[in-house]
């Protein structure tokens, strides 16, 4: 097996999690699913506060977040110390995520991409390697202010 992904949604994304679940599974990664486990109504920050909270403590090299449009995921992922999550819709700035920022929690949007470019974007971003060199640098910036507040 694989690594094992984080991974959490709200209930507008419940639906798509379950489908990325499956496909994930079929490519070989394990999943650590946080919830929501329903499509009743929940709050998005609950779960994008668990996946964060793991993938920064270490316990998860990556997490992925879903819910509508994948924006208050991000937000909401982001105020976790050592959390670089970014909102994709198409796998150049997926690629660009992982290749240039070395982002550790991709939030897609189920209200605005479709399963098969999902699939594509997370393809793309589990298999982007971060280049380091003058993007560590930068990493680096980020990782200093977060810890200094």
């Amino acid at each position: 097996m694989m690594e094992t992904i984080a991974i959490g949604s709200d209930h507008a994304a419940f639906e798509f999690k379950e489908e990325i679940k499956k496909y994930l599974e079929s490519k070989g990664y394990g999943i650590r699913d946080f919830g929501t486990y329903s499509p009743e109504r929940t709050d998005y920050p609950d779960y994008a506060f668990k996946v964060g909270e793991a993938v920064s403590a270490g316990e998860y090299e990556k997490g992925m977040l879903f819910c509508g449009t994948g924006i208050g995921m991000s937000i909401s992922a982001n105020k976790v110390k050592g959390i670089r999550a970014v909102v994709c819709s198409e796998p150049f700035s997926a690629k660009m995520a992982r290749a240039h920022n070395n982002s550790n929690v991709l939030c897609l949007g189920a209200r605005v991409v479709g399963i098969e470019l999902a699939e594509m974007i997370i393809d793309t971003w589990l298999n982007t390697k971060f280049e380091g060199g003058r993007h560590q640098e930068r990493v680096e910036k980020i990782t200093k202010y977060d810890c200094g507040r």
